[in-house]
């Protein structure tokens, strides 16, 4: 029996929407397959003419639980790291607005695409966090998108707590853009006043305009950043002693080396 595709893709509003969504509930966890049917949706509908933004949402009760733990071990992580950023910044390089609309948890690598994109639109019952730190590691795209998204000492916030926070905190902190019972109705009706009415080409120059500059910073960043977790982070003991401990659903036992 075939395994059903981790993402459902499709093309709304007169193929000016281009809409996907995670398919994998409860958690939807960002793995090899999710990237991967993420990157090629992507690759074969971001480059239409007449396309004016992305809409990223979720089946089920949970936006993501975040990036495969397992995929986080020494021997796989190196591989998952560079795939992960590569999506990461075919995100951020995109030229047209991407909403996406959060339910649920949205925690580690799913907060980081959602980071990825233009606004979040959230549920009430919405939670966001960065919990890498609590099972030894850190998050490296979370590292470089959080700061430019809720400034410095709330990025340090989350990234060294591992808190999740509500979604009123989150629009506090300039996280969310709006709060609503229905996310995904308000990222459409988002979309219906304020993108559908424009000049596509218009509309991909002025995003290339806003973005300038910005993404070749956040490909250093994230590039140094990366380095710093594979040559450094995963050389800790810590580090493989928190992500086993987290798999064999045990404390971990922290040594501070």
């Amino acid at each position: 029996m075939n395994e059903a595709p981790p993402l459902k893709v499709w093309l709304e509003h007169e193929g000016t929407l281009l809409r996907l969504r995670f398919a994998r509930p409860k958690a939807n966890v960002v793995d090899a397959a999710m990237m991967g049917a993420l990157a090629a949706a992507l690759d074969a509908h971001a480059g239409r003419p007449g396309l004016h933004a992305i809409l990223l949402d979720a089946d089920g009760p949970n936006f993501s639980f975040g990036a495969s733990v397992e995929e986080h071990l020494p021997g796989k992580c190196d591989a998952m790291l560079k795939r992960f950023h590569a999506l990461i910044l075919k995100f951020l390089a995109l030229p047209i607005p991407v909403l996406v609309a959060v339910r649920g948890q949205c925690l580690g690598g799913g907060l980081e695409i959602a980071c990825a994109g233009s606004r979040i639109f959230a549920s009430p019952d919405a939670l966001f966090g960065q919990p890498e730190i609590n099972v030894g590691v850190f998050a490296p795209a979370a590292s470089c998108l959080l700061p430019w998204r809720i400034g410095p000492a709330n990025a340090e916030d989350l990234l060294t707590s591992g808190r999740s926070i509500g979604a009123g905190e989150a629009q506090s902190m300039g996280l969310v853009s709006e709060v609503a019972s229905d996310p995904e109705a308000a990222a459409l009706a988002y979309f219906k006043e304020h993108l559908s009415g424009k000049s596509a080409a218009v509309l991909r120059l002025a995003m290339r305009a806003a973005r300038t500059g910005f993404l070749d910073g956040i490909k250093e960043k994230l590039a140094r950043v990366e380095e710093l977790y594979l040559s450094e982070l995963m050389a800790t003991r810590d580090a493989t002693e928190g992500l086993n401990a987290f798999l064999e659903k045990r404390a971990a036992r922290w040594e501070n080396c």
